[in-house]
């Protein structure tokens, strides 16, 4: 009778762990991709778009960056199988990327600029892609896959979408409320975040890396 107790006991400890482990592998996931992809610090980006294309589809623009992601998410894998790189490398790629993102947001420069797409389609060019789902966001996706479970990453991005989709309704309310200097601000703390998941990212999978290349 004891023994069937201690082991309900350990059950539930062990089930209570796992859903810990779960809900951190979440947050830092959500983290990581709020930080990537940068919605907030995009506001005035957004509303320049909002300006230009008269109005944007939110619900269409938070779709397409969704479906982008997930589809990436389960067939990037394949892709850098087929082409003969695998994750671990890819990862170390992603933490370059992420890297240099952090460098941008924390020292305010700009090391890469996206063309300006036409105004009529700005909800899917360049909101959609490359703004929310582009080649940081991507690469993160499948840096993270490496680390964490694959449900975890979808709910992760899942709860972003969520977030840009109220963002891109209340974009003009939000830039009024926090103004040009909250945005900065907020840009920085979260380049500072980005960083540091960087290089740990970058130091998790270089070993990996080396001892296969050995």
């Amino acid at each position: 009778m004891i023994n069937i107790i201690i082991y309900v006991r350990l059950q539930k400890i062990i089930k209570q762990m796992e859903i810990n482990l779960k809900f951190k592998e979440i947050f830092t996931a959500f983290m990581v991709l709020f930080a990537v992809i940068d919605i907030v610090g995009n506001i005035p980006i957004i509303i320049d778009l909002r300006k230009k294309a008269g109005h944007i589809q939110s619900e269409k623009a938070s779709l397409i960056a969704l479906v982008i992601m997930i589809l990436f998410l389960f067939l990037g894998k394949s892709i850098l199988n087929l082409i003969g790189i695998d994750v671990h490398s890819f990862a170390v790629a992603g933490a370059f990327i992420l890297f240099f993102i952090a460098l941008e947001m924390i020292l305010g420069i700009t090391l890469y600029k996206d063309e300006e797409g036409d105004a009529m389609t700005a909800s899917v060019f360049p909101l959609a892609f490359p703004l929310i789902a582009g080649p940081g966001s991507l690469t993160t996706l499948l840096s993270l896959r490496s680390a964490y479970q694959i449900e975890s990453i979808i709910i992760a991005v899942i709860l972003n979408v969520l977030i840009i989709y109220i963002v891109l309704k209340s974009s003009a309310k939000i830039e009024k409320i926090i103004g040009n200097n909250g945005i900065k601000i907020i840009r920085k703390i979260f380049g500072v975040i980005l960083l540091a998941i960087a290089v740990k990212l970058f130091t998790s999978n270089i070993q990996s890396l080396l001892n296969t290349v050995n």
